[in-house]
């Protein structure tokens, strides 16, 4: 019998800026949750109480921190008290701050599957941030029965919650995408990523309100892609103001230039990942 040449694919980088193809990531799919999988077992592989990380985690930051800023500082916080009010704000924020560290060393930490394998790359800090995602709903239990000791019921607002979740991991994958392409160029960028997510910390209103800030320079909160966002969180989940739309919606905004730019910057260094990681 005839036998027929084995067909070759060639894959080369393309010149200019390279095009999002969704139906190739759609393709690979299977590899994201496989990635995902991988990343959720080598977070707690060999450790002793497994998942309940996730949960002793934000309570023991929460009792520290009302410790030391609704006891000693007396830190306003808009008139709710100050665990449920913290805890509101470190919910997401600790799922943000791991995404972001997570998916921004997840390129170099994946180096010997990058340079023998063609996927998108993109996947890698995608499946880091997707990966988070089962810390945070875990997490989430502790709000609820905070709310629960201290009586305080969703509104309405509640429906607006996977959209902020959504938007959480948006702003996540994100940032995660240029720290990630940076971090490939310069290694520098793994030991500067705890330095910004610390400052990013206090420059967010995961600690104090958004209240504490003169309304004139509220608008500044919004910069920051986390300020309108964690602060929605609050009105979303505990129901005891309405939603600042348009600090929300500046947010927003913020979010997903911040994403579109970080995607631009990463397919424009996606060519040269494999020469260098």
């Amino acid at each position: 019998m005839r036998q027929t040449a084995p067909s070759l694919t060639i894959i080369e980088p393309r010149k200019g800026w390279v095009p999002v193809d969704l139906k190739e990531i759609w393709n690979y799919r299977e590899l994201l949750y496989f990635l995902t999988k991988r990343d959720i077992k080598v977070r707690y592989k060999q450790t002793v109480l497994g998942g309940l990380w996730a949960i002793i985690q934000p309570a023991f930051t929460m009792i520290v921190f009302t410790f030391f800023f609704g006891r000693l500082a007396k830190v306003p916080s808009d008139g709710l008290p100050y665990p449920i009010f913290f805890y509101a704000g470190l919910l997401p924020w600790t799922y943000f701050a791991n995404a972001v560290s997570a998916s921004g060393n997840s390129l170099v930490g994946s180096a010997n599957l990058i340079t023998k394998v063609y996927f998108p790359r993109s996947i890698v800090p995608a499946s880091s941030a997707l990966a988070g995602l089962l810390d945070f709903f875990i997490a989430l239990f502790i709000l609820g029965g905070l709310m629960i000791y201290y009586g305080f019921t969703p509104g309405a607002g509640i429906v607006l919650f996977p959209f902020l979740v959504a938007l959480t991991f948006v702003c996540a994958v994100g940032v995660g995408l240029w720290l990630s392409a940076l971090n490939v160029q310069y290694r520098d960028i793994r030991y500067a990523i705890p330095f910004l997510i610390q400052i990013w910390m206090f420059l967010s209103p995961v600690i104090y309100p958004v209240s504490l800030v003169k309304g004139e320079y509220q608008w500044l909160l919004a910069l920051n892609p986390m300020g309108g966002v964690i602060h929605a969180y609050r009105a979303s989940l505990l129901g005891h103001q309405p939603v600042d739309w348009p600090l929300l919606g500046l947010s927003a905004v913020i979010v997903v230039a911040l994403f579109l730019g970080g995607l631009y910057y990463f397919r424009r260094m996606e060519k040269v990942f494999a020469d260098v990681v």
